[in-house]
């Protein structure tokens, strides 16, 4: 099978980059695929396809852009030249550009691929109905929620016309085939990307101990609560502790890292990292004692999460929306604080950093969790899906035959 993927690849800058560079690892080692077809956005450094594993042949086409109204046109074209047999897309709602046009108009590329009667399945990472519009950094104003709302749900039925329509939490498999009637979404967990066949080594032995978060910052994700409440912790217990800030703006929230900075710079022992490249990410989760996420709110399954739990770290979360769901759905642990309180993360962090023992059992319970479902797994599960596609069609095209059959 040719397989083409329609994403975002690292280095690019793009949400979701990460995950398509790990879905492709683990796809080129799939007997059954003979090419992989990367339909990316256009970046001035070489797409990292660097693999040490054997695998099929690898064609990366360029064909879009953040922000380019002719997305749409130009991956078209770069599907009808390669000609794949399948199409997976790496999908949520800005994927495309955080300029609503733009980001629609990449959005209808699925119905494309079905009004072409190209087998296809859509990756969507989050849906609009869980997405908290105001803190997401779309818009405060109830009539343009409103607005948002309305092309939302018509962008969320073009994009059910895709086969299949997966997504990585039950609760979004409810909500589509409740609100939308939908009989093609299925359930594919986000999937851990590294899992090394060496357990982790749980114990800290660096210090000063680090305080991680890592992400897009500035619309949901706010630090400032975080280096807030490490340094109520220091004062509190005189411990050594490092602060981490990974990752770089939100695209809604260009300049906050920035502005944290200088606002922060009196701190001690306070670090941004800026964009973290793919060779990088182990380094940094392993060199944590705990992982934290400062969020106020969620918009769908956090690969953050999965990733701390592949490298057996522990983890604090506030106690809402998916997070929360996950640890109950997969099997994750954490400690929990209540969102935008300083002194409700302050506490989460001061029990981690000052019990072992908690620290540890949470670190090994992620371990576990993050292990059961390999990249492997979850790339395996995807081909499953692109059979049963190919055997409806062969199915529906000889009950067509044998009614034209039945009818001379």
């Amino acid at each position: 099978m040719r397989l083409a993927i329609v994403t975002a690849y690292p280095p690019s800058k793009v949400t979701l980059n990460e995950y398509a560079y790990h879905l492709v690892k683990h796809f080129r080692q799939k007997k059954s695929i003979t090419e992989l077809v990367l339909l990316t956005d256009k970046t001035q450094g070489e797409k990292n396809i660097s693999f040490t594993q054997d695998g099929c042949k690898i064609t990366i086409k360029e064909c879009w852009k953040f922000n380019s109204y002719l997305n749409l046109v130009n991956v078209t074209t770069a599907l009808e030249k390669s000609k794949p047999d399948a199409v997976l897309f790496n999908l949520q709602f800005m994927k495309f550009g955080d300029n609503k046009i733009a980001a629609a108009l990449g959005l209808l590329l699925p119905f494309v691929c079905r009004f072409k009667s190209i087998p296809n399945i859509v990756l969507l990472h989050n849906i609009l109905e869980e997405v908290d519009l105001n803190s997401a950094g779309f818009t405060s104003n109830k009539l343009q929620q409103k607005i948002y709302v309305f092309i939302g749900t018509i962008l969320t039925r073009l994009l059910l016309k895709a086969d299949i329509v997966v997504v990585t939490m039950q609760k979004y498999v409810d909500i589509l085939e409740q609100k939308y009637g939908a009989k093609n979404v299925s359930l594919i967990p986000h999937g851990t990307f590294e899992t090394s066949t060496e357990k982790p080594v749980f114990s800290i032995v660096k210090r000063p101990l680090q305080i991680m978060t890592f992400g897009k910052f500035g619309t949901y994700k706010k630090v400032e609560f975080l280096i807030e409440a490490v340094e109520k912790v220091r004062e509190q217990t005189g411990l050594d502790l490092e602060i981490v800030i990974a990752g770089t703006d939100n695209p809604n929230a260009s300049g906050y890292l920035a502005r944290i900075k200088e606002l922060y710079k009196h701190v001690p022992q306070l670090r941004f990292t800026g964009y973290v490249e793919e060779h990088d990410v182990p380094k940094l989760f392993k060199e944590s004692a705990v992982v934290v996420f400062p969020y106020t709110s969620t918009s769908g399954s956090s690969g953050v999460l999965h990733q701390a739990g592949s490298y057996g770290k522990a983890v604090i979360m506030p106690d809402l929306g998916d997070l929360a769901l996950l640890v109950k759905e997969e099997g994750y642990q954490g400690v929990f604080f209540e969102p935008s309180s300083i002194e409700s993360l302050a506490l989460a962090i001061k029990v981690l950093v000052t019990n072992n023992t908690l620290r540890l059992k949470i670190a090994k319970a992620n371990y576990k969790a993050a292990t059961a479902f390999p990249m492997g797994k979850i790339t395996n599960m995807y081909l499953k899906k692109f059979n049963q596609i190919t055997n409806k069609n062969v199915s529906n095209k000889l009950t067509v035959l044998e009614t034209v059959m039945l009818s001379k």
